[in-house]
C-alpha cells in the first residue's frame, strides 16, 4: 500500500504558526529561569568586580590560579603555595565550573565570568527538571508543572550551606547547583534509554562524568537513585555501562582523589538530629502534595523507583549517620535531593490534578495547556513569595569587595559615606605588597565580614604576589588545616576554631609565635585592639599600620631548616596524626622532629613525651632557596643531615639530590640531602598517570561510538527506499 507522503521539511508548518499552546512550555520554563536569574541581581552580576560573600569571596582565587598557573603548565590538578603553607589544588575539589569560568574569561571580565557561572546551575534547574519529568513518561503538561515545581526548590531559604538553593550557592556551594542539574539530566537519559529499550549509550556516561566533576556528594546520591534501574530490562548494561564510562571520563580527577583520600583532614562535623531538618516549615505543604504525587504515579505504574530512593535514602542516611556518630560527613548534606524530589513530586501531583480537571471541562488541548501553564506560574509565584534573604545576599556578594562602603543618615535626612571598607581593605593589601615576600598569618574575626566575608584576608596572595595567606578554603584538602587553626586560636581574640576535637589554647603569643615559626610565617596582621596590644607587648615589631589592621614582623625563621637532632620515627599505637597533635602541643620540644617514616638508623619512639634524640652530625647552612608552586630548590652545606622543609607534605613531592621526602610533624616534610644541590618537584604519580590514561581511553571510546553511530545513520539514510519518502510496503 502507498501511505500518504508527509510534507517535505520546507513545507512544514512554521513554528510561529503552531497552535498557541505549543509556546507554553518554552515560555514558562524560560520565565522560571529568568525569575531565578532576576533574584540573583543581574544588575550586579554584569559589573566587572571581585565577588565576595561567605566562601565565595575566597573561591575567586581558585579559577584564577587554574587560569594563570595550572593550565599553562598542562595541569588541571596541581599544587599552590597560596594557602596552608602549600595545598593540593583540585585534588579534593571540583574542576568543571572553574574550567568554564576560565573559558568565559576569554571573552568577558573575570568577575563577570565567575558570577555567571555561580548562578548557571540555579537557572538550569527548571529545564533539567522538565527533562527528567518527561523521561519518567509524564505528559508534557504535567512535566511542565513538575519542572517549574522542581525549579522552585532553589528558593528554599531554611538552610544556607547544604547545596542547591540560592543561599547555599551564594555561600559558595555553586558547584553543587551545577552538579544537581547535571545529575537530573543523567538520570533522565538513563530512563529514556530503558524506556526505549536502547540499552547502553554514551550520553549518560558523559553526563555522569560532568556531574562528578562538579560535586562528589551529588554523584554518590544519584548513583543510589540509579540502583533500582538495574532490575529493568537491559538495566545492568545501561546503568553499569554509564557508571564505567562516567568514571573513565572523570578518572583524571577521580583516581587521584580516591588514592589520596587518606590525606584529607577530618573536620569532625557534629551530626544534626531531630525532624526539623527533615520537615522544615516551608516543606510541609509540599510534602503532602508530594505524597499524593507519588501515590498517583505508582498507581499508574510510572517508573519512579529512583524518586522513591531519593525520598527514602537521604532521610534514612541522615538518621543513621547521627546514630553511628559518623562525623566525617555532615549528615544534613544528604537532604538536598530529598528536598528537591519533594518539590518535583508536588508538581507532579498538581500537574496531574489540573490536567484531569481540564479534561473534565472538555476544553481540548488548549484548556489543558492553559491549566498547566497556570499551575507552573503558581509554583513560580509560590517560590517567589517565600523569598526574603536572596536578593540582599546576592547584592552583597555581587557588588564585590570594591563595593563595600558604609553610609550614615545625617540629621537632615541625607545619606553620607561613613566608612569606606574597600579603602581599608585595599590599604592593607598595598601595605603587604610593599613588604618582602613572606607568608601571612592574620587574626581571625567574624567582624571582618564587613569587607565582604570574614574570609577576606584569605586573598592576600591574590592581591599581593608573594604574600600567601596561611588560612584558606577547602579545609579538608590540607594536612595543615588543624594545625593552622590551633595557631589561629593563639593569635586571635575571637577565633572560629572550626575543627572539632582539638585542644585550643586561646590568645597566647608566646605559644603562637613559636608555632608560627614552625611554618616559617613572616608576617602577622592584627585586627582587634586586644590582639594588637598582645602582639606589641610580646615584642613584635610593627611594620605598617592601616587601621584597623596592624602588620607585625615575626621572628625570622628559615623555610628550610637544618636539623640539630635526628628525627624520631613514630612507632606507637596512636595514629601519626594523633601523636602529632600531642607533639605540637608541647612547644618546648618542637626542635625534636617527629616523622612518619625514615631510615633505619633514626630512633623509633612509642611515646611523644620521649624527647631525647641523637644529635645530627655537624651543622650547616642553606642558601639559594627558591620555593615555587611545583618546585622547591636549595643549596646546602649539610649533606647527610636531615632538613625540615616547611611546605605541606603530599606524596607527589619527589626529591632529587636527597632522600625522602618523609612526612614530618606537624604536616611538613623532611629530606636528607645526598648532594649539595637539592630539587623537590611536585610530579605525577601512578594515580595521575592511571587516571589520565583511563580518561584518554574513555574519550576515545566516546569518539568511536559517535563515529559508528554517524556511519550507521548514513547507511540507513542511503538505503534502497530512502529516495521515495512515505513509500511503505
Amino acid at each position: 500500500m502507498i501511505a500518504e507522503a508527509p510534507l517535505p521539511p520546507s513545507a512544514s508548518t512554521p513554528f510561529t504558526q503552531q497552535p498557541w499552546w505549543k509556546w507554553v512550555t518554552p515560555v514558562v520554563l524560560v520565565l522560571a529561569g529568568a525569575v531565578a536569574f532576576g533574584f540573583m541581581r543581574p544588575d550586579q552580576i554584569l559589573i566587572a568586580n571581585t565577588p565576595t560573600g561567605g566562601d565565595m569571596g575566597a573561591h575567586v582565587l581558585l579559577p584564577a590560579y587554574l587560569r594563570d598557573e595550572l593550565l599553562p603548565s598542562g595541569r588541571i590538578l596541581g599544587w599552590s603555595m597560596d594557602w596552608y603553607a602549600g595545598f593540593p589544588v583540585y585534588y579534593f575539589y571540583f574542576p568543571l565550573p572553574a574550567l568554564v569560568i576560565v573559558l568565559l574569561d576569554l571573552i568577558m571580565p573575570y568577575g563577570v565570568a565567575f558570577k555567571l557561572v555561580t548562578v548557571a546551575g540555579l537557572v538550569a534547574l527548571p529545564f533539567a527538571s522538565y527533562y527528567l519529568s518527561r523521561s519518567f513518561g509524564f505528559s508534557k503538561p504535567i512535566s511542565l508543572v513538575a519542572g517549574t515545581a522542581g525549579g522552585s526548590y532553589i528558593f528554599m531559604e531554611s538552610f544556607s550551606i547544604l547545596g542547591g538553593n540560592t543561599l547555599s550557592t551564594l555561600a559558595g556551594e555553586y558547584s553543587f547547583s551545577w552538579s544537581l542539574a547535571l545529575s537530573l539530566v543523567y538520570l533522565g537519559m538513563l530512563l529514556r534509554n530503558l524506556r526505549a529499550d536502547r540499552g547502553f549509550s554514551a550520553g549518560p556516561g558523559v553526563l555522569l562524568a560532568l556531574t562528578a566533576l562538579c560535586h562528589i556528594i551529588t554523584t554518590l546520591l544519584i548513583l543510589v537513585a540509579t540502583l533500582p534501574l538495574l532490575f529493568r530490562r537491559k538495566g545492568v548494561a545501561t546503568v553499569v555501562g554509564s557508571w564505567a564510562l562516567g568514571f573513565g571520563i572523570a578518572a583524571f580527577w577521580a583516581v587521584p582523589l580516591l588514592a589520596r583520600l587518606a590525606l584529607t583532614t577530618d573536620m569532625g562535623w557534629q551530626p544534626v538530629r531531630g525532624l526539623q531538618s527533615v520537615f522544615p516549615r516551608e516543606l510541609i505543604p509540599l510534602a503532602v502534595l508530594a505524597a499524593a504525587g507519588v501515590i498517583w504515579a505508582l498507581a499508574r505504574r510510572y517508573p519512579i523507583a529512583p524518586v522513591l530512593a531519593m525520598l527514602i535514602v537521604p532521610v534514612a542516611g541522615y538518621f543513621i549517620l547521627y546514630e553511628l556518630g559518623f562525623r566525617k560527613l555532615y549528615n544534613v548534606r544528604l537532604l538536598p535531593y530529598y528536598y528537591y524530589f519533594v518539590h518535583l513530586m508536588a508538581g507532579v501531583a498538581v500537574g496531574a490534578a489540573v490536567v484531569a480537571a481540564a479534561r473534565r471541562l472538555r476544553g481540548g488541548a488548549g484548556t489543558r495547556w492553559l491549566a498547566a501553564g497556570a499551575a507552573g506560574l503558581f509554583f513560580i509565584v509560590g517560590g517567589v513569595i517565600g523569598i526574603q534573604k536572596t536578593p540582599n545576599w546576592a547584592a552583597w556578594n555581587y557588588e564585590g569587595y570594591e563595593g563595600k562602603q558604609e553610609y550614615a543618615l545625617t540629621g537632615d535626612g541625607t545619606w553620607v559615606l561613613h566608612t569606606d571598607r574597600w579603602a581599608e581593605y585595599e590599604s592593607l593589601m598595598l601595605a603587604l605588597d610593599r613588604l618582602p615576600p613572606g607568608r601571612v598569618m592574620w587574626e581571625a574575626n567574624n567582624d571582618m565580614g564587613r569587607y565582604g566575608t570574614p574570609m577576606a584576608l584569605m586573598l592576600t596572595g591574590y592581591w599581593s604576589e608573594g604574600h600567601p595567606s596561611m588560612e584558606g578554603l577547602l579545609f579538608e584538602s590540607s594536612l595543615t588545616t588543624p594545625f593552622h587553626f590551633l595557631n589561629a586560636s593563639e593569635v586571635s581574640q575571637r577565633p572560629s576554631n572550626p575543627v572539632s576535637g582539638l585542644r585550643y589554647r586561646g590568645l597566647n603569643f608566646e605559644r603562637g609565635v613559636t608555632h608560627l615559626g614552625v611554618y616559617g610565617v613572616r608576617y602577622y596582621v592584627s585586627y582587634t585592639e586586644t590582639a594588637q596590644l598582645a602582639a606589641s607587648e610580646y615584642g613584635l615589631e610593627i611594620l605598617a599600620e592601616t587601621p584597623p589592621f596592624t602588620v607585625f614582623a615575626l621572628p625570622a625563621t628559615p623555610l628550610v631548616e637544618v636539623g640539630e637532632f635526628l628525627p624520631a620515627v613514630w612507632d606507637g599505637e596512636l595514629p601519626f596524626f594523633e601523636a602529632t597533635l600531642e607533639w605540637y602541643d608541647a612547644v618546648h620540644s618542637l626542635d625534636r622532629w617527629l616523622v612518619d617514616d625514615g631510615p633505619d638508623h633514626w630512633p623509633r619512639i612509642e611515646d611523644v613525651a620521649i624527647t631525647a634524640r641523637p644529635r645530627a652530625a655537624g651543622g650547616g647552612t642553606v642558601s639559594n632557596l627558591v620555593i615555587e608552586d611545583h618546585r622547591i630548590e636549595f643549596d646546602t652545606t649539610a649533606v647527610g643531615v636531615p632538613h625540615l622543609v616547611k611546605v605541606s607534605y603530599f606524596p607527589n613531592w619527589e626529591a632529587e639530590g636527597a632522600d625522602g621526602p618523609y612526612r614530618a610533624a606537624p604536616s611538613l616534610m623532611v629530606v636528607v640531602p645526598t648532594a649539595e644541590h637539592v630539587v623537590i618537584s611536585f610530579s605525577d604519580t601512578w594515580a595521575e598517570t592511571a587516571g589520565k590514561s583511563m580518561t584518554a581511553v574513555a574519550l576515545l571510546g566516546v569518539a568511536f561510538i559517535a563515529v559508528r553511530r554517524r556511519v550507521s545513520r548514513r547507511a540507513d539514510s542511503s538505503g534502497p527506499e530512502s529516495g521515495v519518502p512515505g513509500l511503505e510496503s
